[in-house]
């Protein structure tokens, strides 16, 4: 795929992707794909999607792209890259480098997967007062894959799926803990949607960094890739996982792949699949 020129109309009907969704299962997030037109706002709106990624330029180890809502420019989205970078396969290498919103990020291809670098994650143990979210006595660490979060274990998945997010308990407990986002976590998939194999299951929000919570959050699941192998959680060898995110009515499924860094931290990729559903 490569960029029209500048007046040449949009395609109609762009590629349409959902990405990260479980097997079987309508979640994850949708995104359109298409080459840049010249008119990028007005495509973005026509396009039927939350997210639009217009391919600008195809070079020899970089793929340059354009993210929008059909409201405005988004900058970088993993998800859209995804999207793209599965539109394009077949003309790219299996190691690249996307730019997006003035970021360059690499990206690998593996299993049949895109996944994107999301950093080195440093995790540590924390003593956190959690009493405001009706979770005192669970274990946490504070994790940081660029911005730092709050993670928490809690007892079951039940426990996990019935949790009911408040937006000043959840931000107050971040401020108090010099946090931006929180992570809830169980090891252990989520049978009933179709990721009984995943490797841990987990909600992330973030009142602070602008939402309540989020259905596939890429750079919070590498954050939690931190802890899972500080704490131990993870057999024995392991240098990938699946996770399931849970957010209510919007399951997603994620893969993480991940190696020792220097200073005891772990360099984390993630991503997932992206499936074509129309045209």
């Amino acid at each position: 795929m490569t960029a029209e020129p500048p007046d040449a109309p949009p395609q109609t009907p762009p590629a349409q992707y959902r990405v990260f969704a479980p097997p079987g299962q309508s979640g994850g997030k949708q995104v359109a794909v298409l080459a840049a037109p010249g008119d990028l706002p007005a495509a973005a709106q026509q396009s039927g999607a939350p997210l639009t990624a217009f391919v600008r330029e195809v070079e020899p180890g970089r793929v340059t792209l354009a993210l929008w809502t059909p409201t405005r420019e988004k900058g970088s989205s993993d998800s859209g890259a995804i999207a793209a970078l599965a539109a394009l396969q077949g003309q790219l290498s299996d190691a690249l480098e996307v730019e997006m919103g003035g970021e360059t990020q690499a990206a690998q291809l593996c299993g049949g997967e895109w996944l994107l670098l999301q950093g080195d994650v440093q995790a540590r143990p924390a003593e956190v007062n959690l009493e405001a979210l009706g979770l005192s006595g669970c274990p946490a660490w504070i994790t940081d894959a660029g911005r730092p979060n709050l993670a928490v274990r809690v007892p079951s998945l039940d426990a996990l799926t019935t949790f009911a997010p408040q937006e000043a308990a959840i931000a107050a407990v971040n401020r108090a803990s010099g946090t931006t986002g929180l992570l809830l976590f169980v090891p252990g998939g989520a049978p009933a949607l179709g990721m009984g194999r995943a490797d841990v299951s987990f909600r992330a929000f973030g009142p602070l960094k602008g939402f309540l919570e989020d259905a596939a959050s890429s750079n919070m699941f590498a954050s939690l890739c931190g802890v899972l192998v500080v704490a131990g959680l993870l057999p024995e060898g392991a240098d990938q996982i699946r996770g399931a995110q849970l957010m209510p009515d919007s399951p997603a499924r994620l893969t993480a792949q991940f190696m020792p860094a220097p200073g005891g931290a772990v360099r984390v990729w993630v991503g997932g699949s992206a499936v074509r559903v129309s045209p």
